[in-house]
C-alpha cells in the first residue's frame, strides 16, 4: 500500500526537519553545519554574515577534520530572538553545539563578534579550548557599535546590512566582481533577519570587557587582522595582553579578511599551528 505522493513528501519532510543539525541546549535553535571527519574545528562568524563566512576554510580543512561551523543567533537558520541577552548566552550557544557533537577539545576560530565569543569560551570553559584563532580579535566592545545598532533598526535592513557588509571588507574587495558576488550571498536573505536582534548582538557585545582577564587565557592564541581592518588596535591590545599571542597582519585584506584573501589566511593559520605543535592537517 503505497501512500500518496504528497504523504511522502510530508514524511520526508517531517524526516529531514527531525535531522536538521539544530542545537536546543540553551533554550534557543542554534543551526550548524558539519563537514569531513577527524579532530575537530570549531568556527564561529562575524556581523553580519552567517556560517558560510568560513567556507574557503571549509573547503581546506574538512578534507581532514571535522568542522563544526554555527550559525549564530540572530543570523541563518537559528532563531532570532527580539529580547535581550547577553554575550554569554552567545558562547552558551556554541558550548551546546559542541556537546551536541561530543566536542571535549578543539581549536576555535572566529571573526569579530565570533572572536568575542571564542575568547569568552577559552576563559569560562579553557579544557574546551585548544587553540584560538582571533580575526579582528577586539576584547571589548567599540563606540562604533552604536551607530551599527540604529543602523540595523533603520527601516532599510537589506540596505543597512549590504553596507555593512561591505564596511567588513577592503574597499578594493568590495568592489570586485568577486567581491560584489559573495557580499550578495550574505544580502540575499535580508528580508529574513531581525533588526532588533542583530542590534542586542551589538549590545551584548557592547556590554563585554574581557581585557582585564586575558592574561588567564591559556591556550596558543593567533590574532590577525585585515591591513585595513579598522579594529587593528584591538586586535594588538588583544594580542598584548593574552601571554605568548601572534599578531599577524593580512596585507590588503580587511576585517573579514579569511574570506578575502583565503590563501594568505590559511597560510598565516598553518605556521602558527606547526610553531605551536599543534595538528592542522591541511596545514
Amino acid at each position: 500500500n503505497w501512500a500518496s505522493l504528497p504523504t511522502r513528501v510530508a514524511l520526508l519532510n517531517s524526516k529531514a526537519s527531525t535531522f536538521m543539525p539544530y542545537s536546543v541546549n540553551n533554550g534557543l535553535r542554534i543551526y550548524y553545519e558539519t563537514y569531513g571527519d577527524g579532530s575537530p574545528l570549531v568556527m564561529v562568524h562575524a556581523n553580519p554574515f552567517d556560517h558560510r563566512l568560513w567556507m574557503h576554510q571549509i573547503a581546506r580543512y574538512s578534507a581532514f577534520h571535522r568542522v563544526i561551523a554555527i550559525d549564530l543567533r540572530g543570523y541563518g537558520r537559528s532563531d532570532k530572538p527580539n529580547s535581550p541577552f547577553a554575550l554569554a548566552d552567545m558562547a552558551r550557544d556554541v558550548i551546546g553545539v559542541c556537546i551536541d557533537e561530543g566536542v571535549t577539545r578543539a581549536p576555535f576560530f572566529g571573526v569579530s563578534v565570533g572572536s568575542g565569543i571564542s575568547m569568552l569560551i577559552a576563559l569560562e570553559e579553557p579544557e574546551l579550548v585548544e587553540a584560538l584563532v582571533l580575526v579582528g580579535g577586539s576584547s571589548a566592545g567599540s563606540p562604533n557599535m552604536t551607530r551599527r545598532i540604529e543602523g540595523f533598526l533603520s527601516q532599510d535592513l537589506p540596505g543597512y546590512q549590504l553596507q555593512h557588509l561591505r564596511d567588513c571588507v577592503s574597499p578594493a574587495f568590495a568592489d570586485s566582481a568577486r567581491g560584489q558576488w559573495l557580499l550578495s550571498l550574505f544580502n540575499a536573505r535580508a528580508d529574513q533577519l531581525s533588526g532588533p536582534c542583530i542590534a542586542n548582538i551589538f549590545r551584548a557585545r557592547l556590554g563585554c570587557d574581557m581585557r582585564e582577564l586575558l592574561p588567564n587565557i591559556k591556550a596558543p592564541t593567533l590574532v590577525v587582522n585585515g591591513e585595513h581592518d579598522i579594529s587593528m588596535a584591538a586586535g594588538l591590545l588583544t594580542a598584548s595582553l593574552i601571554p605568548d599571542a601572534r599578531h599577524v597582519t593580512i596585507v590588503g585584506g580587511g576585517h573579514a579578511c579569511n574570506i578575502e584573501k583565503p590563501e594568505d589566511f590559511d597560510a598565516k593559520v598553518a605556521a602558527f599551528f606547526r610553531d605551536k605543535g599543534l595538528r592542522l592537517c591541511a596545514a
